[in-house]
């Protein structure tokens, strides 16, 4: 199976996340790995961006 890779632009966009804040995550272990299958190309899988957001969202249902 063919996994996407999301450039920049497209995760920021999903998320609402500015550029610093999701490298700040990604440093802290809060968001998915940045990969670089091929050179000169990295980005973030698709499936695992889309988990991310999936589970912020079963979070912020959680009673604190």
């Amino acid at each position: 199976m063919a996994q996407t890779i999301l450039r920049l632009p497209a995760v920021k966009a999903q998320n609402g996340l500015f550029r610093s804040a999701i490298y700040i995550r990604v440093s802290k272990g809060n968001f998915p790995k940045l990969r670089s299958d091929v050179p000169r190309e990295i980005g973030w899988v698709e499936s695992e961006v889309t988990d991310y957001i999936q589970q912020r969202i079963s979070k912020s249902g959680e009673i604190r």
